[in-house]
């Protein structure tokens, strides 16, 4: 259930409705209780400053439907230019950036804004009365819209201003690599009970490959957007068993695929009273699967969206290698993060028995999927080579790793071999070979050292 939450919530917070429909509930609560306050306390103040407080009723509504018509008008501006820039993103970098727009909480606070005026307004207009009946003005809920329409002028500004900003492609760029970072803090180390001994990994090993594994088909067809890793141990725990994942965070699982497999503490065990449809329900239950990727517990989809920006760049159309640099840059940062840490263990135990076998991120599926492709693209460009190489050699200084370091000194291997295959003047390559040489220095005093 709690998952289950967690991944309706993600879904909202990439909806265009969810605070705009916050907002306008807000505003239709302010206008209430403000016509409630005029129509029952006697603000004796408010008649102490006609010229703020004294329009009569004609005034009233007419300030107030000019308010609200404008504030409508100005909503459909704001949407249009939201769609108009998400189009525009998604067309010139990638369209794996369209939820990042969808998910901005700048743009869904001004549509929202916009449209609670224009709900407030109204909902103010119709308790108005003229001299031909029971005379009411609510004056402090008119002078309050009238405050509100002043600070949609202000709204209005900053959502120019925020468009324009969104569109640029640094912007784009540190906003994967900031939701990146979370996602990498939250999963490196992750919390998934004790990392299991290497007696118990040997004995878990032993048990794989002797054990008569379960299959957990997926109940729905989509990307696993996360797991609740607490709740596998739990679950495996609970019911004496050892689970294990067969679709790691961010791959697709078809609807009948293998999720996970699972095979009982015992041969003799009742597989019936184990893998039950609610047992397999609740298995699934523990596991997000939806029809798009989320960034949340899935580093590897913040490394693919700047690849993807990277190798459109790239692309012969567009030609743009200063984008595929800062491309580049930024991949080193997150890669840079990732080098650092721990990764999780694949075999968790929990009270000394081994009970989860995940599908640990791995750190040379991240530096392929960051820099196999760009190489590849970006064949005969002289700044492309010498950048993945300045790259390589600072993640090589952000560990001492050796089998991590191993990884990034094969990536310079590869670079070395697709640059004198594919430049073609002398200078060319002389510049690449002295960023080459500076690499494959780094990498040998350091093995010395060690």
């Amino acid at each position: 259930m709690i998952n289950r939450l967690k991944q309706i919530l993600s879904d909202l917070r990439a909806s265009l409705w969810f605070v705009p429909g916050i907002l306008i509930t807000v505003s239709i609560a302010l206008a209430l209780v403000l016509i409630e306050v005029d129509s029952n306390i006697k603000l004796e103040w408010l008649e102490n400053y006609p010229r703020l407080f004294g329009l009569g009723a004609d005034g009233s509504r007419g300030m107030l439907a000019a308010i609200a018509g404008s504030m409508l008008t100005v909503a459909t501006l704001a949407f249009s230019l939201t769609l108009n820039a998400i189009t525009q993103a998604s067309g010139q970098f990638t369209p794996r950036i369209f939820r990042n727009f969808m998910r901005d909480r700048a743009n869904q606070f001004v549509l929202g804004y916009f449209v609670g005026v224009f709900a407030y307004c109204l909902l103010v207009l119709r308790t108005i009365r003229g001299a031909d009946e029971i005379r009411f003005v609510p004056s402090l809920a008119v002078m309050t819209g009238l405050v509100l329409a002043l600070g949609g002028i202000i709204a209005l500004i900053f959502f120019f201003h925020h468009i324009a900003a969104s569109l640029q492609i640094t912007t784009i760029l540190n906003n994967i690599v900031d939701e990146t970072r979370e996602a990498v803090e939250k999963l490196f180390p992750q919390e998934l009970g004790k990392a299991a001994t290497v007696e118990e990994k040997s004995e878990t090993r032993q048990a794989a490959e002797v054990k008569n594994w379960r299959k957990i088909p997926a109940l729905e067809a989509g990307y696993v957007q996360n797991a609740d890793t607490d709740s596998l141990l739990g679950f495996a725990a609970e019911n004496q068993i050892l689970l294990r994942m067969r679709r790691g965070i961010g791959q697709f699982a078809g609807r009948g695929a293998t999720l996970a497999e699972i095979a009982p503490d015992t041969e003799t065990a009742d597989w019936e009273a184990i893998i039950d449809k609610k047992k397999i329900k609740e298995i699934n239950d523990l596991f997000g699967i939806s029809r798009h990727r989320a960034i949340e517990q899935d580093a590897g989809f913040g490394i693919r969206q700047i690849v993807d920006i990277a190798l459109k760049a790239l692309s012969p159309g567009v030609n743009d290698t200063t984008t595929a640099i800062s491309c580049i840059d930024n991949l080193g940062e997150i890669l840079g993060e990732i080098a650092r840490r721990n990764m999780p263990a694949p075999v968790r135990s929990k009270d000394g028995v081994p009970r989860v076998i995940t599908l640990a991120p791995n750190f040379q599926d991240y530096v392929e999927t960051a820099f196999d492709q760009i190489r590849i693209s970006g064949k005969a460009n002289q700044a492309i080579f010498e950048r993945l190489l300045t790259t390589i050699k600072f993640l090589a200084e952000c560990t001492t790793n050796k089998k991590r370091r191993a990884v990034l000194e094969k990536q310079v291997g590869l670079i070395e071999e697709f640059a004198e295959q594919t430049l073609e003047t002398d200078y060319e390559k002389e510049k690449v070979r002295l960023k080459l040489a500076e690499a494959k220095k780094f990498f040998s005093v350091e093995m010395e050292r060690e």
